[in-house]
């Protein structure tokens, strides 16, 4: 069987600066990605077409998916993008540009203007799609106080039961980020099953493998099969006929140009042809599906029953990053049925059985080295000091600021708390240390991380003093700026007596 897995994931970037870094980076991956893709699923889905794949897409995204600044925002983008399809002097270009311009209008009009949760669920009612979730803002899980880990884990599965009316048991675990143990908290969370990169299973991703006692099972990413898509050296988007991501006309930002070559300069690269790039994708979806066919027979053969292949990307590559991926997605969920290869969610694998003995899973991600190093090296070290430290006056203050629960008398929600916890999520998000490491808008990543970690001091820090009329209106000014989560809530936390107890139970 064959699983695509997708991962949809941006970083909280409303109101936080526009270009190049900021909003402008959201709009560009709704318009290039999130529109055409799900179009596609719903076309799939309305031919009767089933499990088609595994739809990861993170608490952080759907809310600006769902937010109305966003959702404004990206209307205002959109009709922005067919006024620059007006201006162009290129005639091709402009009639090419507008015509996709008007199409994206007519699909966000139609379907999107009251939020992206509409969309998402009835893919996941037609059964088109599994739903993977997760945490919260996207944190580097390992590196979490357990306390706060457990908490934005079931508060993420939560909000995505909010949003969809389904809980998933599956999850995209942030950078497939692991450390030992976390099984044990997934079981308790409701998770059954879990994506990791495939050096975690030693490169032996041909079942889904079961952590330890508990149940739970890693699914891996066939890296032979994935790599073929896109890989740090290479894959289909460095085809010359495919547009060129790097390169656009500097008086109305539209992309005129194909790959032309790899180290042609932007300057030399020739014109696009959309008939040389459908060419192109018809000959890569052939590649495809030949290449998952010989992987199913070899892997089956080696292992000696029948195996899986699980391939997993960014969602965001598809559209945003690789123009043409939609189109070759779709005729690659086309194209493998129609070789006989049987198509499946990862759920769809863990019932079916395609599953095999236990695995001891060691510290992993999908980042560089496979290792922690993206996260936890010593080009971050700054931020994983301000990190442990945001997280551990956050967790003492929001302690220190519970109500009485005992006597029969419930705790009642308090603003402040759940401040300090939304602004303490968003600080410790692993895009900023990802973002630096990766010298991609370094400045920015340490911004957002120190701007969200201050707010949480901030109110802590007044709480700590017995300001609490004080921490109140902090944490107020605070979530008009960014007021994510509403349904966050921070009795939900549990106290450090409960969690330390339970833990000495276990």
């Amino acid at each position: 069987m064959f699983s695509l897995v997708l991962h949809s994931h941006l970083p909280w970037l409303a109101n936080h600066g526009r270009w190049p870094v900021g909003e402008e980076w959201l709009y560009q991956s709704w318009a290039g990605s999130y529109l055409p893709l799900t179009s596609m699923l719903s076309r799939l889905a309305d031919e009767g077409r089933t499990n088609l794949l595994s739809l990861g897409i993170t608490p952080v995204l759907a809310a600006q998916l769902d937010d109305p600044h966003c959702l404004s925002g990206m209307h205002h983008w959109l009709g922005n993008w067919q006024l620059r399809a007006h201006e162009a002097q290129n005639r091709e270009l402009s009639t090419r540009e507008h015509r996709s311009a008007s199409a994206a209008l007519h699909e966000f009009e139609t379907h999107w203007r009251h939020g992206g949760s509409g969309v998402i669920r009835t893919l996941v009612d037609s059964r088109a799609v599994e739903l993977l979730g997760g945490p919260l803002a996207h944190p580097f899980q390992p590196l979490m106080d357990p306390r706060l880990r457990q908490f934005s884990l079931t508060e993420g599965l939560s909000d995505a039961q909010g949003r969809w009316g389904t809980r998933p048991c599956g999850i995209w675990a942030p950078e497939c980020a692991y450390a030992p143990g976390m099984e044990n908290e997934y079981a308790t969370a409701g998770v059954t099953h879990f994506m990791v990169d495939g050096p975690a299973l030693r490169g032996d991703t041909s079942l889904g493998r079961p952590v330890r006692d508990s149940g739970v099972v890693a699914f891996g990413r066939d890296l032979s099969v994935s790599y073929r898509v896109w890989s740090p050296k290479s894959g289909y988007p460095g085809h010359a006929a495919y547009r060129d991501f790097h390169t656009y006309d500097h008086d109305t930002g539209l992309k005129h140009a194909r790959v032309t070559g790899r180290t042609v300069d932007s300057a030399d690269k020739a014109p696009y042809d959309p008939a040389a790039a459908a060419a192109a994708i018809d000959k890569h979806v052939l590649d495809f599906v030949d290449a998952v066919r010989m992987r199913l027979r070899e892997e089956s053969a080696r292992i000696g029953r029948p195996a899986l292949v699980v391939a997993a990307f960014d969602t965001e590559l598809f559209g945003h990053w690789w123009f043409e991926g939609p189109q070759w997605l779709e005729k690659v969920l086309r194209a493998l049925p129609e070789a006989g290869i049987d198509i499946g969610t990862l759920e769809d694998a863990r019932t079916r059985g395609y599953v095999g003995a236990p695995t001891q899973l060691e510290e992993s991600s999908w980042g560089s080295g496979k290792d922690w190093r993206v996260w936890a090296g010593e080009q971050v070290h700054d931020l994983v000091t301000l990190n442990s430290e945001v997280v551990l006056a956050a967790l003492d203050a929001i302690d220190k600021n519970r109500g009485p629960s005992g006597g029969g008398q419930p705790e009642l929600r308090n603003r402040t708390n759940d401040q300090i916890l939304r602004e303490t999520l968003m600080a410790i998000a692993s895009d900023w240390a990802f973002m630096v490491s990766k010298d991609s808008a370094a400045g920015y990543a340490r911004e957002r991380a120190h701007i969200h970690a201050h707010a949480s001091r901030e109110i802590a820090d007044a709480v700590s003093r017995g300001q609490g009329e004080r921490a109140a209106e902090l944490a107020a000014q605070w979530n008009r700026a960014d007021g994510l989560f509403p349904s966050l809530d921070a009795r939900r936390l549990r106290t450090e007596r409960s969690y330390c107890r339970d833990g000495e139970t276990e």
